[in-house]
């Protein structure tokens, strides 16, 4: 296990080695049009395994009604706390990708089904049955479905082995 001075040390040799490939790859780059999360503000911090845990999620939700759509709109307003307040069920649900006369009842149901495989917790609030959600560790959430048998064996190992390249533990 590395402490902190070594990952630090190995992130900056890697992050020498990625603008050394840029450069070479694309030329002198104009900083400005990129983005820098340490620069910019308004991102959040995702899994790098956030694709395959998507997949995941859509394939043990109801066929036909994926799931992750309304789960990115939920992580993009998280903070640490874990915590998100929905103020304004619509915008979340047009996040989603959700449109039209049934947009909000779309939404709820992805909701519903979101807290029914355990990925987040709901408090009713006066807004509406989602007003206040709990999102869990969703490596830990996937875990537990796949020791349920409830998750495709070769997409939770793609995701294992995905997050022991990536260092992330939470499988185990």
């Amino acid at each position: 296990m590395m402490n902190v001075k070594q990952k630090a040390a190995k992130t900056s040799k890697v992050k020498k080695q990625k603008l050394v490939l840029r450069e070479q790859l694309f030329g002198d780059i104009d900083e400005g049009l990129l983005w820098d999360r340490t620069k910019q503000t308004g991102f959040t911090t995702i899994p790098r395994t956030f694709p395959i845990l998507a997949q995941i999620m859509d394939e043990v939700a109801d066929k036909g009604k994926p799931v992750s759509g309304a789960y990115f709109a939920l992580w993009c307003r998280v903070f640490d706390e874990s915590l998100v307040e929905i103020k304004n069920p619509g915008q979340l649900a047009a996040e989603s990708g959700f449109s039209g006369q049934r947009a909000i009842s779309t939404w709820n149901g992805r909701m519903a089904k979101l807290v029914e495989l355990g990925f987040i917790d709901a408090q009713e609030g006066a807004l509406g049955d989602y007003e206040y959600i709990l999102i869990y560790n969703p490596y830990l959430i996937i875990k537990k479905l796949y020791d349920d048998k409830k998750v495709n064996k070769v997409k939770y190992l793609s995701l294992f082995a995905r997050a022991q390249e990536i260092g992330a533990t939470d499988l185990g």
